[in-house]
């Protein structure tokens, strides 16, 4: 999937809203399906945790990233098609360490396309930080 298009919103810690725009020329779409192209549900999942990984970035979780870890009770109530504008709310109720725990709605015309009731986000290592183990004497 793209990236997120425009971030509208972002109370740190709290919530982010964020439009993202589904382009007719997605490849995706040339194979799900080919005669009435929808976006899989999993790139719209991909893009409710990047709006969360934007609040929970914004709050100053400390280093590293933010990753999808679960996703439940979830409800695709109406197809998301190309040309469509996506708008993307996740509000963060719980934050314990390294894990998150979001709720997510997805909108197209102002109409709930997409709710996600466990949204669970997990801290992921920096990339360049040694190792735990590394450096300390056995």
């Amino acid at each position: 999937m793209t990236a997120l298009d425009e971030i509208v919103e972002v109370f740190p810690g709290l919530r982010a809203t964020a439009f993202t725009n589904v382009p007719h020329t997605l490849p995706v779409l040339d194979t799900h399906f080919p005669r009435f192209p929808v976006l899989p549900g999993v790139l719209i999942l991909d893009t409710l945790a990047q709006v969360a990984a934007v609040a929970l970035g914004a709050a100053g979780e400390g280093p590293g990233r933010w990753g999808l870890a679960e996703a439940r009770r979830i409800r695709f109530r109406y197809y998301v098609t190309p040309g469509d504008r996506m708008e993307t709310t996740v509000d963060i109720a719980e934050v314990t360490g390294d894990t998150a725990l979001c709720t997510g709605t997805v909108r197209v015309d102002g109409r709930s396309v997409t709710t996600v009731r466990v949204l669970r986000m997990a801290r992921r290592a920096p990339q360049d930080a040694p190792a735990a183990s590394e450096g300390t004497p056995a």
